[in-house]
């Protein structure tokens, strides 16, 4: 007997296949894919429009504003649903597709599944060159959509309508499996969407996904046990794949019960509250300064999913030399990092088998009280960097500690690039486990926002039952891309958004002239203008009230405390402005390697070149 079929264009069968698979998020069986952001445009407005209007009660669309920005709100929201739930972002062809191309990379250097849907130019050529499409002299098959192969795990293009029955699943697989988790793209071609095909029924079954957990080789585990049994003083360090996984409360009770200190990567940060007796803090060049004196003497590093990017590892200088690392990881290719020995597997299968197989092995009492009077050192030092003074200006940590304070446990920060992902690490004091989304993978502006709006949607809406996503933006990132406050409006999502007004790029300028070159282009007292004094102020809160939010702006830390209060209890997205001071940084943390002129006449270069040459004799060498 010959198979049931349904005749489908490519299009309608790509949306009936998303809207029946589902995965189990606690117990309870969800759309695998959540939704839709979506611009409409030449190159899907007229065959994937058409199919997506049809099912907007199973797969709902939510219009953005910017292609960048809604494919950031997918990145946001896989982030707040741990890597569980999808969203999708469907762009047009051209200059529509080549804006998420800075989210994919979000997506892929944080590890994140995104499903990007763009369309593309004509398979068949006829109508030649089309609206936005670029021409390749010797390689006429190439289109914009080719630039998306360097930031995705899973790069498509299909040319016939049959190829989504093989490429559906594998995109899929491809963002499930840990080891490989990111982002997937499939260009659909503008002719190639019209086209009908008889489609097996079976391929649009329900199916319900799991996220496999892969077990580590016992090889493996007797090696790690073996090595662990070696240490005198080891280290923790708890990277993004612990919370995905889900092994927050496991790894935090093996470092209490077995006497180890445990510290945090920038991705990693939330899997435990702030006050967990065997926490330390952040590690790294953001990280506190218990976590760098605990790891310059740490004879064992225990890293568990993290992939020990730069800021975590100081550019590789934050460790002894005679160090091992031992690397729990899903992929291999991070588990092998650094001459390690790998454990390659789900964080929590790893950790089970692990501690299981150590028996009643404990480190010596003296490491963990090392660790909790260095770590009271620091939470001293934050507490008077966060009192108020009387200067004209606050500081970042002054603004933090008091939206920290004001913030529900529910509540989730987010920030990215500039000074805030430094000063957030040090300073904000996460009250519950996975609330806090630092976006430092690929520490992209502009992502504050648009990351805000996909925890909102996350968190269900505006009613604050689950908590409101609370932005922390630098004026910066903020003049980069802000339109998705309106989308939150648009759509219900509601959030906080904080501005912190410094004057420009304050934390790139720093790093200017900590390196001796004199402030230029970064902060905008510093930049070319044809009249220095018509430089204009932005009245940030002004441009939050055009787009529909409440706004308030405020004078002093009793302002923002204040307006802290009242944002809590209004009924949509508010915005709160407060000037900061470009030059007040919290201390502490490890160094970092960067470029310095080999050859220059002016001594502050010279200077930082030869601290960057001292800095860099520390480095421990490695893959």
């Amino acid at each position: 007997m010959s198979e049931k079929t349904v005749r489908l264009t490519m299009a309608q069968a790509l949306v009936r296949y998303l809207c029946n698979q589902h995965t189990v998020i606690d117990g309870e069986r969800v759309p695998l894919f959540a939704g839709l952001f979506g611009i409409f445009g030449h190159g899907n407005v007229t065959c994937l429009s058409e199919a997506l209007e049809r099912v907007q009660d199973r797969l709902p669309t939510w219009r953005g504003q910017n292609e960048q920005s809604m494919a950031l709100a997918a990145v946001g929201f896989a982030k707040a649903r741990l890597r569980r739930q999808i969203m999708i972002a469907a762009s047009s062809v051209g200059p529509g597709a080549t804006n998420m191309i800075t989210a994919a990379g979000v997506a892929h250097a944080n590890r994140l599944p995104l499903l990007l849907l763009s369309g593309d130019t004509y398979v068949n050529r006829l109508p030649d060159p089309v609206l936005q499409q670029v021409e390749h002299f010797g390689v006429p098959s190439t289109t914009v959509n080719d630039g998306f192969r360097c930031v995705s795990r899973f790069w498509d293009r299909i040319v016939h309508p049959a190829q989504i029955l093989s490429s559906l699943p594998q995109a899929i697989t491809t963002m499930l499996d840990p080891a490989t988790c990111g982002p997937a793209f499939i260009g659909l071609p503008q002719d190639i969407q019209e086209i009908a095909y008889d489609y097996p029924e079976s391929f649009f079954a329900e199916r319900v996904w799991t996220i496999p957990r892969p077990r580590p080789s016992h090889d493996e585990v007797a090696a790690a046990v073996a090595l662990l049994r070696t240490a005198q003083r080891p280290l923790i360090i708890s990277g993004g794949g612990v919370r995905y996984s889900g092994a927050n409360a496991m790894l935090a009770e093996i470092a209490l019960r077995r006497g180890i200190p445990m510290t945090e990567t920038i991705a990693g940060k939330g899997a435990v509250v702030h006050d967990h007796p065997a926490y330390v803090g952040a590690i790294g060049i953001e990280g506190t300064e218990a976590a760098r004196e605990l790891a310059e003497t740490a004879d064992v590093i225990i890293a568990v999913g993290t992939r020990m990017q730069d800021f975590t590892t100081g550019s590789w200088t934050t460790f002894a030399r005679d160090a091992t690392f031992l690397n729990i990881n899903a992929a291999r290719f991070d588990a092998t990092k650094h001459f390690a020995v790998p454990v390659v597997g789900d964080a929590l299968e790893c950790l089970t088998e692990i501690d299981a197989a150590l028996g009643d092995w404990t480190v010596d009492a003296g490491q963990m009280t090392r660790a909790q009077a260095l770590y009271a050192d620091w939470n001293r030092m934050l507490d008077e960097g966060q009192a108020p003074t009387n200067a004209a200006v606050p500081s970042y940590a002054q603004v933090i500690g008091v939206v920290n304070r004001m913030a529900r446990p529910e509540d989730t920060m987010v920030a990215a690039a500039g000074g805030l992902p430094g000063e957030t690490a040090k300073n904000w004091r996460v009250k519950a486990p996975n609330t806090y989304d630092l976006e430092f993978g690929f520490s992209c502006m502009g992502y504050e926002i648009a990351g805000g709006w996909g925890h909102a949607m996350a968190k269900g809406g505006s009613n604050g039952q689950t908590g409101v996503p609370i932005v922390m933006v630098g004026d910066g990132s903020y003049m980069m891309m802000n339109s998705d406050i309106y989308s939150t409006v648009l759509t219900g999502h509601k959030m906080i958004v904080v501005v912190c007004d410094n004057g420009g790029f304050g934390v790139i300028n720093r790093l200017q002239t900590n390196m001796g070159v004199p402030g230029f282009n970064n902060l905008l007292k510093d930049s070319r203008v044809l009249d220095p004094a018509r430089v204009p102020h932005v009245d940030f809160a002004a441009h939050a009230r055009a787009m529909g939010a409440e706004a308030r702006h405020c004078d002093s830390l009793a302002d923002l405390e204040a307006a802290m209060e009242w944002a809590q209890g209004t009924d949509r997205t508010t915005v709160l402005t407060i000037a900061s001071d470009a030059h007040a940084w919290t201390p502490g943390g490890a160094g970092w390697y960067v470029g310095a002129p080999e050859v220059n006449d002016r001594e502050s270069i010279r200077a930082a070149r030869a601290g960057q040459e001292a800095f860099r004799a520390r480095q421990r060498r490695g893959v």
